[in-house]
């Protein structure tokens, strides 16, 4: 397993989740196996993006797709080369399953 978390500033988030909702079958078609969005409390327009995929080398092949860089530009979003989204991509050391540790 591996999770891949993309982190982007947005210019208006309404806007970019409209072209990210609107594409919402190219994960699947990619090796995607689970998603979900955030939103950062206190700035609505920095969006974390978590993917999970079954193997690291499907991940890095996902962030090398020019349908990723298509609809990254169509909802507005500037590329990696301007800082402005960052790709970190994560191995699992553990995992728990179950409610969350009362700690």
């Amino acid at each position: 397993m591996a999770l891949l978390l993309i982190l982007h500033r947005v210019a208006d988030y309404e806007a970019w989740r409209k072209v990210y909702d609107s594409v919402s079958d190219m994960p699947e078609f990619s090796g995607v196996t689970s998603d979900s969005v955030h939103r950062m409390v206190d700035d609505p327009n920095n969006v974390l993006v978590l993917h999970y995929f079954d193997s690291v080398d499907e991940a890095r092949a996902f962030t090398t797709l020019q349908e990723l860089v298509d609809v990254m530009q169509r909802a507005g979003q500037r590329l990696r080369a301007q800082n402005t989204t960052r790709f970190w991509l994560l191995a699992p050391l553990t995992r728990r399953v179950g409610p969350p540790c009362a700690c």
